[in-house]
């Protein structure tokens, strides 16, 4: 199935173009991850490195979960992979993870991000937590989770040429 990735707008208000520049970079890693097996998905980079397709999904289903439902919605959203004692296992846990699971929640998150952001009618409003130190304001968390999306994007660029050679997009 071919997955659809619109271009940002070449000019918007400054909301519009934050929000379609993080959608399309949610729609790359879906479209680095399209057509590849769970085993596929679950190849790490370069020994010994954790990295791989699937623990970029589960990691980014945390960011996700972390600054919109944590830092901005201020809701009480423990960590789906990682713990105190495996603060890395979004990562390190893929080998028997269930991949279905994992873009589930990871979409799930991106889905109730939108609905965060929605609540806030201004890019200046600050996280709903106020006793956290170094409150961001929305602008803050969507310029960061899109610089999150791009750096893992370039990882996922590697790992899908490393899995089957195919380059770009």
């Amino acid at each position: 199935m071919e997955i659809l990735r619109p271009d940002p707008p070449r000019s918007a208000p400054e909301r519009e173009m934050l929000e379609a520049w993080l959608d399309f970079h949610r729609i790359t890693l879906e479209q680095k991850c399209s057509g590849l097996s769970p085993e596929q998905l679950r190849r790490r980079a370069v020994p010994p490195s954790a990295l791989s397709l699937l623990g970029l999904v589960r990691h980014m289903a945390e960011v996700e979960r972390n600054w919109f439902r944590r830092a901005l919605a201020n809701e009480d959203a423990p960590p789906h992979y990682r713990s105190e004692q495996d603060p890395n296992g979004a990562f390190s846990n893929v080998d028997t993870a269930d991949v279905a699971e994992a873009f589930a929640t990871w979409q799930a998150e991106c889905a109730h991000a939108r609905t965060v952001l929605a609540s806030f009618r201004d890019l200046d409003a600050m996280g709903r937590n106020e006793t956290r130190p170094r409150r961001p304001s929305v602008r803050w968390v969507l310029v960061h989770m899109i610089e999150e999306y791009a750096r893992h994007n370039g990882h996922a660029d590697f790992l899908r040429e490393v899995i089957d050679g195919v380059v770009g997009t």
